[in-house]
């Protein structure tokens, strides 16, 4: 067996498993954050369900550190209640981001698995560890059971061949990655990173990369752990651990091997992390912001890099480069070593730890219109503000923030790039449904054609409602950041029909993303496939959704405002306007059980 499958069959009492199987998998740690773990104790009261094993199960509060937000606040103040009737243990908003939280305190170590209401819990493949995010009724059951049902996915080999050239961090590995395999080559697999420079990667990089894992649609991307790593483990946990490795005849879906040579210092384009191009061809882009932190460059050694560049130096006039710790041990770390009076000499803003503004709850967000150039894991748009956001590594955007535009630590210009004045400002640009819903398993409904690929959770269900816990208010926000339909709420029927295109759901683990479809009473949506964490949702959620492949629509001649037929059980699939019938995926077993209860916890 490969990593994957070594974790997942030994923490489902079976002895080997193989792709496609669904079993139940115990968790070792069970977490949620302050945005969905309301939603999570909103599922367990409902459902009169107790905690399983209190000693497994947190709370981390890192999306808003501090409750800047009423509505976070009140979440927050309703998780910290339930915690103290249940003896859970709180990470509360001066801990920092939970999933590096988990990594420092012990709480995962090679072979265990965690589950988080966090789309980057697996992260944990750093370690040799399985995380998953997963959405708020996953969460819920995890809690109440101790386990969760999953699919066991196919593996990919990416081997790294060659040295890793000079000035190429982490992040820009991981940009090059997602460069090469965008945002839906990976869909739904595990992938391992092997390779003679990568035996030598440490955690920090090894976090960097795996925390990208899900903007390359992947369920995980593992490391089989370093000695380095074995060590910090076993000092975190206390005890003596064994490693998880994948067996030498190991079974993969593919194996790619990468020319590690050809890796250079890489952005990311605004709107989408796969849209990768070298710091080349961006140089001297003019830039409003800088943001250094997220899980996924937010560790002591990405500090200590930033640092490097900016001590003695000043951030550009009228730049701000705001800087955020992952956790607050690593804050204190910064502290002890200098490095947040180097930030602040240089002009930055420091933050207390948490995530910032990928959770657009903390600072690092930017307006409409701005350029920031960030360090963090996605660049969706208004994902984190209003305005453009290129990805990068912490020496680049701390360069960046010195030279006032896009630019590299050995670039460095004798004088800041300036604004430019531009003229007098445009002024800012300034009924929810809800039906019953029937278990049916034969379907009619208006059809939506939207032939996008890559259409992420902050298109669906934007990131500033994610306070929202009741159902009714959700759907009047349905694709209000999907450019073309904003509208989409305000035109959709009950019984429509949603067909799109690939890696629906990409992005986020937040629920409402499928739940506004169900406030509205879409009666079902088609794809050819789905985010990893879109999917699981869905079908806990008992919204139907299934797959089918792109031929089939020219075959029956649909177009948008057609009327078809959809019957889960056969996937029969037919136009009503002609009569024309063609067949898609219809619901596996386990689906369709879900789906009959009403939802996971029905």
């Amino acid at each position: 067996m490969n990593i994957i499958e070594k974790i997942l069959a030994n923490h489902s009492q079976q002895k080997t498993v193989k792709p496609e199987e669904i079993i139940d998998v115990v968790i070792d740690t069970r977490a949620a954050r302050d945005f969905g773990g309301a939603n999570v104790v909103n599922n367990l009261i409902d459902n009169g369900f107790s905690v399983h094993d209190a000693s497994k199960t947190i709370f981390t509060f890192d999306c808003n550190p501090g409750g800047s937000d009423q509505k976070y606040a009140a979440n927050q103040h309703y998780c910290r209640q339930y915690a103290r009737e249940n003896d859970i243990t709180v990470f509360d908003v001066d801990a920092g981001v939970g999933t590096h939280i988990a990594i420092d305190k012990g709480m995962v170590w090679p072979g265990s698995t965690f589950v988080s209401t966090d789309s980057h819990a697996n992260i944990m493949g750093a370690l040799g560890s399985f995380g998953q995010g997963m959405g708020d009724q996953d969460i819920a059951a995890a809690w109440a059971k101790g386990s969760v049902w999953f699919k066991v996915p196919e593996s990919v080999k990416i081997i790294l061949k060659g040295k890793r050239p000079e000035k190429v961090s982490a992040k820009d590995i991981a940009l090059n990655l997602l460069g090469i395999f965008g945002a839906n080559k990976l869909l739904g697999c595990s992938v391992e990173i092997y390779g003679e420079d990568v035996d030598h990667f440490t955690l920090d990089e090894r976090i960097t990369i795996s925390s990208m894992g899900t903007e390359m649609g992947a369920i995980i991307i593992l490391f089989s752990p370093s000695a380095e790593i074995m060590q910090f483990c076993e000092e975190k946990t206390g005890r003596k651990l064994d490693p998880i490795m994948a067996d030498a005849d190991a079974l993969y879906k593919e194996t790619h091997e990468i020319d590690f040579t050809t890796f250079v210092p890489m952005v990311a384009m605004p709107g989408h992390p796969h849209d990768d191009t070298s710091v080349v061809k961006v140089k001297g882009t003019k830039i409003d912001s800088g943001f250094i932190g997220s899980c996924t460059n937010g560790r002591i050694a990405d500090l200590r890099v930033a640092a490097s560049i900016l001590k003695g130096k000043k951030v550009a006039p009228g730049v701000v480069l705001k800087i955020v710790p992952s956790t607050d041990a690593i804050w204190n770390q910064a502290l002890d070593e200098g490095l947040i009076k180097i930030f602040k000499d240089a002009g930055a803003l420091v933050s207390n730890a948490g995530c910032a503004g990928c959770a657009a709850g903390q600072v690092g967000q930017n307006g409409p219109e701005e350029v920031t150039i960030s360090t963090g894991n996605r660049n969706f748009s208004g994902k984190q503000g209003k305005g453009l956001v290129y990805l990068a590594s912490p020496a680049i955007v701390a360069a960046s923030a010195i030279a006032g535009s896009i630019t590299t630590p050995d670039d460095l210009p004798d004088h800041p790039a300036l604004f430019e004045k531009k003229g007098i400002l445009k002024p800012l640009a300034s009924s929810a449904k809800q039906h019953s819903e029937e278990k049916k398993t034969v379907v009619e409904g208006r059809v939506w054609i939207i032939k996008q690929d890559d259409i992420d959770t902050d298109m669906i269900f934007h990131n500033r409602y994610l306070t929202i816990t009741d159902i009714k208010e959700m759907g009047q926000y349905t694709f209000d950041n999907l450019k073309g339909y904003q509208d989409f709420a305000k035109k959709a029927l009950p019984n429509d029909i949603v067909i799109t295109s690939k890696n629906f759901g990409a992005g986020s683990s937040r629920q409402q993303a499928v739940d506004c479809f169900i406030s509205l009473g879409i009666s079902c949506i088609l794809a050819e496939s789905y985010g990893a964490i879109y999917e699981r949702n869905a079908i806990n959620a008992a919204l139907p959704i299934l797959t089918y492949t792109p031929e089939v629509l020219d075959e029956i001649g649909l177009e948008s405002g057609d009327t078809i037929r959809v019957n889960f059980l056969t996937g029969e699939f037919t136009n009503l306007k002609n009569n024309k019938t063609a067949s898609i995926h219809k619901f596996y077993d386990a689906q369709y059980q879900i789906y009959k209860n009403g939802g996971l916890l029905g």
